[in-house]
């Protein structure tokens, strides 16, 4: 072969070569990244093209797929719309997804690892692929009951069973319909999206676990409560000061209690600083503990983690570096303390659990297209948040809160209830938040529920969370023990 003609094969074989290796890592390589890539036009149809698993709720589909004539074959659709629409989510071709629609995308479309043997076998068989069952913890009874009781107020709840952290009902307020969203109707989505986006009440956000969170005003005090037991230099009987103001350092402002009187004769027991919610008691508390002590305590009850229920739940906070003022504060749940209804449902869940803190969940199990169990969740402890015998003095002080304290509303006929109101102060100009936060039976907890009504729902200014939560509390609890 001459000069010319080697030169020539060299090129041709340089340019095979090429080809080859740029198909080989597009083919492989490549692969995952251009599948993954919301640009794929191939992809989302394979995906749209494909019956995505159902969600339920005790047996019952609250998400499905349904057979369209169109090039995307199925639409999605949410037979209760807004009851479960913060724990579904949407699923949109034009929007993405939110909720456990997005957070279990994988395992709905089928995609998931965990699936891979299954996807194998269809291929084999010739079976049409299909999507995993994703099986919620909720309670419809429970659900229901939660949101007639919050009715048209804005806020939220959460109600968990304790000892497996299973969540039973989980509303937020107000809602939105989720099929609005998944038509396949461009112009009806879009302007139902605008609308949602631009609505001042913010439909889409789950104020249960998520976005902006609340100041937890005296619900906050079971943390400073049980920082100071924690401490060993208090107990339920400790005998603490609780005059009608109390004399903050470093400022000219004081503490006052809300009704503006001292509480007792300006001396007071820690049960019934709790049972009366004295914020001059427990202002003076935080002052003996320390910031330092709150956020140990406030970690040790969660907050600052980042928790998958699936569904991200925005970490919970007590604020750093804070001076004797602001440590009185956030002490009784005001200056920069933020939660959301979840983390304080967590709270009353581990005092009602003798102390263990444990995961909370919203899926109970991953079924195939035969039903059969993928996964199943099993009660995943997060830690001892206190001891037993500090949650035990919780439970004894939460109880004298609703047998004659600020939360007798919550009372049930035949049932030992405990409990603990707040009325959280937020921005100038509005009426408080309104709290409650629960557990029952005392002798057997199982729920904890956390309630909040934002600028006190229907009574405004006259609002307390003891006169307008812990009704909403008390129904819930009823749902779950009437079961």
């Amino acid at each position: 072969m001459n000069a010319p003609l080697r030169r020539l094969a060299v090129v041709v074989f340089m340019l095979f070569a090429t080809l080859l290796a740029s198909t080989t890592w597009t083919q492989f390589v490549d692969a995952g990244r251009l599948n993954a890539d919301g640009r794929n036009t191939r992809t989302l149809l394979a995906e749209l093209g494909r019956e995505r698993g159902p969600i339920v709720v005790a047996g019952e589909g609250v998400a499905r797929s349904a057979p369209v004539d169109d090039v995307y074959n199925f639409e999605r659709e949410y037979p209760l719309g807004p009851l479960y629409a913060h724990s579904t989510g949407f699923y949109s071709v034009y929007f993405g997804a939110s909720g456990i629609e997005q957070a279990l995308g994988e395992v709905l479309a089928g995609t998931a690892d965990q699936l891979f043997y299954r996807r194998v076998a269809d291929i084999i068989t010739g079976k049409e692929p299909q999507g995993a069952t994703v099986e919620l913890t909720l309670d419809p009874a429970v659900q229901q009951a939660a949101t007639d009781a919050l009715g048209n107020q804005r806020g939220a709840i959460v109600a968990l069973d304790p000892r497996t952290g299973e969540i039973l009902a989980m509303v937020s307020s107000p809602t939105y319909d989720p099929n609005e969203l998944a038509v396949h109707d461009r112009e009806a989505a879009t302007a139902a999206r605008a609308a949602l986006l631009e609505d001042p009440a913010r439909p889409l956000d789950n104020r249960a676990i998520a976005g902006r969170l609340y100041p937890p005003g005296s619900v906050f005090k079971l943390v400073t409560a049980a920082a100071a037991i924690e401490s060993g230099r208090f107990d339920e009987n400790s005998v603490i000061p609780g005059p009608a103001e109390l004399d903050l350092p470093q400022t000219t402002t004081n503490l006052p209690n809300s009704g503006g009187g001292q509480c007792g004769p300006g001396e007071v027991s820690l049960t019934d600083a709790l049972r009366t919610s004295c914020n001059t008691a427990f202002g003076f508390l935080g002052l003996e503990l320390g910031g330092e002590a709150l956020r140990e305590q406030g970690q040790a009850f969660g907050f600052g983690e980042d928790l998958r229920i699936p569904l991200r739940v925005t970490p919970s906070t007590v604020p750093e570096e804070l001076n004797p003022p602001q440590t009185a504060q956030s002490a009784i749940g005001q200056f920069d303390v933020r939660v959301s209804p979840l983390q304080i449902a967590m709270v009353s869940a581990a005092i009602a659990n003798g102390g263990t803190l444990v995961q909370p969940n919203l899926v109970r199990a991953i079924r195939d297209a035969e039903l059969a169990v993928i996964e199943e969740s099993s009660p995943s402890d997060l830690g001892q948040s206190v001891s037993p015998e500090t949650a035990a003095q919780l439970a004894r002080m939460m109880t004298a809160v609703v047998t004659d304290g600020t939360g007798t509303a919550a009372q049930i006929d035949g049932v030992t209830v405990a409990g603990k109101s707040g009325t959280a102060q937020h921005a100038e100009g509005s009426s408080p938040h309104a709290w409650f936060t629960s557990f029952a039976p005392v002798e057997d907890p199982q729920v904890a529920v956390a309630v909040v009504v934002e600028e006190g729902g229907e009574a405004g200014d006259e609002a307390s969370g003891g006169r307008t939560a812990a009704p909403i509390a008390r129904s819930v609890m009823e749902a779950v023990l009437s079961r």
